[in-house]
């Protein structure tokens, strides 16, 4: 009796967690079938109950444009020569952190200039596609496809209107500007606003992450190419393998708000630290989105979650 236990168990254990397919399975014959099955799906969207959360996104988008383009014609903006380094301040910091640009040393001082809005609310683009379940863009057809703000493109998808002029006019960033004069703004009417850009802020992230919860969007794991989706293209455009005289084609993963509007972290200056940040006194000093910091020195009030990163109430560097 035991000998057939075991014999039974040798058996079983070998099989159990295998899977076994018929080699004589016509993927020809399936074709048809996936194709129907992806129409059908389609038939599925815009989900109706998404539409106004789409809209809003896309006006929402259009506040925090107009509020960043006002805030930054009163407070300076540097942006260095060589590296996405962003400081928002009277005079740019002396931190080590630049990261180069090609052959150049790493760690080095940074070489600020005048910084404008694509600086705060860097622009991530993607190819228009007609429908949301069209055929996957060839590397041949990438000049056939407009490219889009990212997420102006999931908007549409989620049934925003494309036509509609209203929301149109309102995702040009070119067409939308701050308010004029900003500079004779008492510090009251400064402090309004910029409540209202970190509102429109969070707001437009918490309905990215929404519709990222039903539309999908992918983003390459070895660059920041961003498609919305339910699969990438096949253009060749990574730039991973610089060295190379063609680039290669993309690797992608599911993407994250942080993907379409990215945070930029940057180095905030803090009432007890010095005039200019030195690089000694690094590990001190505190953190802060690009936007959170612009907004909260025009007196905005920042959320409790961003208290941690910033060090508010952290030390100062010692002085050497």
């Amino acid at each position: 009796m035991a000998l057939r236990k075991k014999l039974c168990f040798d058996v079983l254990g070998e099989t159990i967690g295998q899977r076994f397919y018929c080699s004589k399975l016509d993927l020809k014959k399936l074709r048809p079938m996936i194709l129907k099955r992806i129409e059908n799906r389609a038939k599925e969207y815009p989900v109706r109950n998404m539409v106004p959360l789409a809209e809003q996104v896309l006006q929402t988008r259009t506040l925090l444009i107009q509020g960043v383009s006002t805030l930054i014609q009163v407070f300076p903006v540097h942006a260095c020569k060589f590296c996405p380094e962003v400081f928002i301040g009277e005079e740019g910091h002396l931190i080590q952190t630049c990261c180069g640009y090609r052959r150049r040393s790493k760690n080095r001082v940074h070489e600020w200039v005048s910084g404008g809005l694509n600086d705060i609310l860097t622009p991530v683009e993607t190819f228009h596609l007609h429908h949301m379940f069209q055929r996957v863009i060839k590397h041949e057809q990438r000049f056939d496809f407009d490219r889009v703000p990212a997420v102006v493109e999931l908007c549409w998808q989620a049934g925003a209107d494309p036509n509609d002029e209203n929301l149109y006019s309102r995702t040009q960033e070119e067409s939308v500007g701050g308010v004029m004069g900003a500079e004779s703004l008492s510090p009251e009417e400064l402090r309004i606003i910029a409540n209202g850009t970190l509102k429109a802020w969070e707001m437009l992230r918490s309905g990215v992450e929404r519709l990222l919860l039903v539309y999908p969007a992918k983003v390459c794991k070895d660059c920041s190419e961003v498609h919305v989706g339910p699969s990438g293209h096949k253009a060749r455009l990574c730039g991973v393998f610089k060295y190379e005289s063609w680039r290669g084609a993309h690797f992608w993963k599911k993407a994250t708000v942080d993907d379409l509007v990215p945070q930029k972290m940057v180095w905030r200056r803090r009432p007890q630290d010095p005039p200019v940040l030195l690089n000694e006194g690094r590990d001190f000093y505190g953190h802060a989105p690009v936007v959170v910091d612009l907004c909260s020195q025009a007196g905005a009030i920042v959320p409790n979650k961003y208290h941690c990163m910033m060090k508010s109430q952290g030390l100062s560097a010692p002085r050497v």
